[in-house]
């Protein structure tokens, strides 16, 4: 999933670069590795907020980043606060930043060739509200997303038409670039992404005068969500493939959608079981009675038996939610609350008062 980098810096998105700036040596200060030696997550975390510090604090990679949700090719690599311009690679650039080297120096994958999937679209992330009923019985919903879509003059591949595809001239047809640099760890060697052909070791001849190359462009679109029976609140459903568009015809990324179900006053809903409370009458309690339940397959009789004590919980099987991933439904369970009367006729309290004597 994409990195929020205001998030990790504990900040809005409106912050202005002074704020940027307090945040970061807050944290750095208090996240510095010679305090918290061998701990990886503090590690993790200090990388981290130096790469969102390099991004936000550059007014263009900012501009970038809040548009595109990253900065650079299929990453969101680099790192500021720390002056890192002595370290020149073997191809004539520089390292992306601290994010970079903390990378390289403690997951130990220095030299190894970086993932082709660099090139892939990005996740997106939507919310969808639907009704309580709804997620009984699955609902179809459309929503409108804005994303990079697949270039239709070039079908992806950011040629020009007619142009041809020939080796990338920057990385020789790698899609690599191999950098070094000396540092206070000694010699590092990093493997890194070709910005120019994004790890394909093609570029085209002449680029796409539609999408500038990139083959793919901003588009508004409609997708149709199938939400499932038995969704509960809070659950996300993973479109695949329906996120942005990859560079040049690399992997698009996935759609995940937040499905919201709004309370229901009748029931409480615990996995696929369904709970619900009904007040009886003391005679009811005592005598027995049919009585109708609302469950989330509708009104279902229920048997009191006589000599039912307060609190008592029922079970009807199988009136509960549809099994989200299987067969089969869950239950209902009704706890019966004995309601006492406050207030007595002259003729109810003169039988009662019969039926105590009796029961003496």
């Amino acid at each position: 999933m994409p990195k929020d980098f205001y998030s990790i810096l504990g900040v809005s998105r409106d912050a202005s670069p002074e704020d940027l700036k307090k945040a970061y040596r807050k944290l750095s200060k208090e996240l510095h590795p010679d305090k918290h030696k061998g701990d990886k997550d503090v590690e993790h975390k200090f990388k981290e907020i130096n790469e969102a510090y390099e991004a936000l604090s550059d007014p263009q990679k900012r501009k970038t980043y809040d548009q595109f949700g990253r900065v650079g090719n299929g990453g969101t690599h680099g790192g500021g606060g720390f002056d890192f311009s002595g370290f020149s690679g073997a191809q004539g650039g520089d390292f992306g930043g601290i994010g970079d080297l903390f990378e390289t120096f403690f997951s130990g994958r220095g030299g190894r060739a970086p993932k082709k999937e660099e090139g892939r679209g990005r996740d997106l992330e939507m919310r969808v509200r639907i009704d309580f009923m709804e997620s009984v019985t699955g609902v179809q919903r459309k929503i409108a997303v804005r994303r990079l879509q697949t270039c239709t003059e070039c079908k992806g591949q950011g040629n020009a038409p007619g142009a041809a595809t020939v080796t990338c001239g920057e990385c020789g047809g790698t899609g690599q670039l191999t950098r070094t640099a000396q540092s206070f760890f000694g010699t590092i060697r990093q493997s890194v992404l070709c910005a120019k052909c994004g790890g394909s070791g093609k570029v085209p001849e002449k680029m796409c005068a539609i999408c500038d190359g990139e083959g793919r462009v901003l588009s508004n679109d409609e997708v149709t969500v199938d939400i499932p029976a038995g969704i509960a609140d809070g659950q996300t459903l993973r479109l695949r493939s329906h996120g942005e568009a990859g560079r040049r015809g690399a992997t698009s990324g996935d759609l995940f959608v937040r499905i919201d179900v709004p309370a229901d006053t009748r029931f409480t809903r615990e996995g696929d079981d369904m709970h619900s409370a009904m007040v009886i009458t003391v005679l009811q309690a005592m005598l027995g009675d049919d009585i109708a339940v609302d469950t989330v397959h509708g009104s279902v009789s229920l048997r009191i038996p006589p000599g039912t004590q307060p609190s008592q919980v029922f079970r009807l099987k199988g009136k509960g939610m549809p099994a989200l991933k299987g067969r089969g439904h869950g239950d209902h369970y009704v706890t019966v609350r004995v309601e006492v009367p406050t207030k007595l006729s002259r003729e109810e309290r003169r039988l009662l008062e019969e039926w105590k004597t009796l029961q003496s």
